[in-house]
């Protein structure tokens, strides 16, 4: 039993060192901010983009055939340079580059990247040589206006008013007098998400075919660090299935090609997603393209509209870009929320979720909703620790004679062990119960930490006193010293391991787990430590009656 308890608790040390590894991969120690910054770097229209940018897709037959794009884009007749516009809402501040009418960047305002830097953080935007960006754009008559092409803004506000619900922010394209594309943003107050407009009007003498397109651009990042895999990169859904992870390697070995109705596609990162979803009930293609070595495209290509002379047609979609709360996710579309990534143990996080989220619902503060989902938990699971915590407390009991075979056995391994099983049938001990209070606790632990590391709405939310970030470690390092005072009360109310190096490495749990647990999130080791108090209150009660009982 001691080696089993003593494997147990190893294991949870090297569990806690590979979510301590996932946790420095998230909120690295680093002087870089944590979002991406727009390039300074001025733009020449004439170089900027190549065709291989645009999709050169041929639809399947649902969606009609498709001409490849042409190799020389148009530009907007008589346009000299692009600019970039300021767009604002009360959360969102979008800069669109007239090329393309293209956002260029989107900031998160009430998404500061640290507490330290109130900034707010860039979903969208640029970084030296990373990239992570939104186009769009119209293919299938040669000189469409693809995200390469110039268009020009419509006066109007361009920033939401106090009054007003909506901003809509227009952009305009022209070939001469025969076509013109109005593309126009609709931002809405307190929301993430952006309906995007195509209206396209044939003012020629000829009809044309059209096919619509919308990408996400992004850099290859990696999704490792150690030996922990924390995902960022493509995601897809569709009705057969509704939450798929593409990463680099996966879309450089194997393009995606897939035709749809409602599905969607997307990019995600911790803490945040962006998504393109086009209207539910048309056939869709969804493609990748590796363009180089590390930059990737992922989006979809809607199918072929004939416009003929004097008629106008309006293509759609969505766009969402924000934080990945899942009661947003859900309405937008079907297995967006599933971007909260708790990975192999969802099944125990998600109800952890949902009971956090229901009882901060009331106490409006997301550190006593922990401490009081700890209490919940505890009270859940107390009939099985309590059997656990009484073998803990009759081998507490029996430990002199454990001691006595020992001596009486010395190296005689095999004789200790059959004196020992006779000893536990005498005493009716299940040697293994007092794991039981072990194993409970991992599958939790790690559960309870992916919510703590995925959940957005944790993300900067204080506690009490110096506690201002739980999703952060302690600053101070208070919580994860009360972790290891309580973790060394708990193994005293334990009887000590027989094997002498056994109890030495036991001695020393508490100081590891200590520094391990100084650069958990707070929330996280707020969790362990009032798991760790009524553990405590409950062993120390049920070895207080067995011991009276002898």
């Amino acid at each position: 039993m001691d080696r089993i308890q003593s494997f147990l608790l190893i294991t949870l040390v090297f569990l806690a060192l590979l979510l301590w590894q996932a946790w420095e991969s998230d909120y690295p120690q680093t002087t870089q901010p944590e979002s991406l910054e727009i390039s300074q770097t001025p733009t020449n229209p004439s170089t900027v983009g190549s065709s291989s940018e645009v999709p050169n897709i041929k639809p399947p037959a649902v969606l009609s055939e498709t001409p490849s794009l042409p190799k020389n884009l148009s530009p907007t007749i008589g346009a000299k340079s692009a600019s970039e516009i300021l767009v604002e809402t009360d959360v969102l501040e979008i800069i669109i580059n007239e090329k393309g009418a293209s956002i260029e960047k989107l900031s998160l305002k009430d998404y500061p990247i640290t507490l330290n830097k109130p900034q707010p953080l860039v979903l969208l935007g640029k970084r030296g040589t990373k990239e992570f960006v939104y186009q769009g754009g119209l293919f299938g008559r040669e000189g469409m206006p693809t995200h390469h092409s110039n268009f020009k803004v419509v006066q109007g506000p361009l920033k939401l008013l106090d009054n007003s619900d909506v901003l809509e922010v227009a952009f305009v394209w022209r070939e001469n007098d025969n076509i013109k594309v109005t593309k126009r943003y609709r931002l809405f107050r307190g929301s993430y998400q952006i309906e995007v407009e195509y209206k396209i009007d044939n003012m020629g003498l000829e009809s044309f075919d059209v096919h619509h397109y919308e990408q996400l651009k992004r850099s290859k990042e990696s999704s490792y660090n150690g030996l922990v895999y924390t995902y960022t990169g493509a995601i897809f859904s569709t009705p057969d299935s509704r939450f798929e992870k593409f990463d680099f390697d996966d879309l450089e070995e194997k393009p995606l090609d897939v035709t749809s109705t409602e599905a969607w596609i997307g990019n995600m990162q911790h803490y945040f997603v962006a998504a393109l979803v086009p209207p539910p009930e048309n056939p869709y293609k969804y493609y990748s393209k590796v363009l180089d070595q590390n930059t990737y495209t992922v989006g979809f290509v809607s199918p072929e509209n004939t416009i003929n002379p004097g008629e106008t047609i309006v293509l759609k979609t969505k766009i969402y870009a924000g934080p990945k709360k899942q009661s947003i996710l859900k309405r937008l579309a079907p297995g967006l929320d599933l971007s909260v990534d708790y990975g192999m143990l969802w099944f125990l996080a998600k109800p952890l979720f949902i009971v956090l989220q229901g009882i901060n619902s009331v106490i409006g503060n997301w550190g006593w909703a922990i401490v009081l989902l700890t209490i919940f938990i505890k009270l859940l699971f107390y009939p099985l620790s309590a059997a656990g915590y009484r073998s803990m407390a009759k081998l507490r009991t029996v430990h002199p004679k454990m001691i006595a075979l020992k001596e009486r056995h010395g190296d005689d391994k095999a004789q200790l062990n059959q004196a020992m099983m006779k000893l536990y049938k005498d005493e009716k001990i299940n040697p293994l119960g007092g794991c039981f209070p072990i194993l409970i606790q991992i599958p939790v632990f790690i559960a309870l930490y992916w919510v703590l590391l995925e959940t957005v709405e944790i993300r900067q939310a204080p506690f009490i006193f110096w506690i201002n970030d739980l999703s952060s470690k302690d600053p101070f390092f208070v919580l994860p010293l009360l972790m290891g005072i309580s973790m060394w009360v708990q193994q005293k109310l334990n009887p000590a391991p027989v094997d002498p190096v056994q109890a030495k490495v036991m001695q020393f749990l508490p100081i590891i787990f200590t520094v391990f647990f100084a650069f958990f999130p707070s929330g996280l080791v707020l969790y362990w430590v009032v798991n760790n108090v009524l553990s405590i209150a409950q062993q120390w009660r049920i070895t207080s009656q067995i011991e009276k009982a002898k």
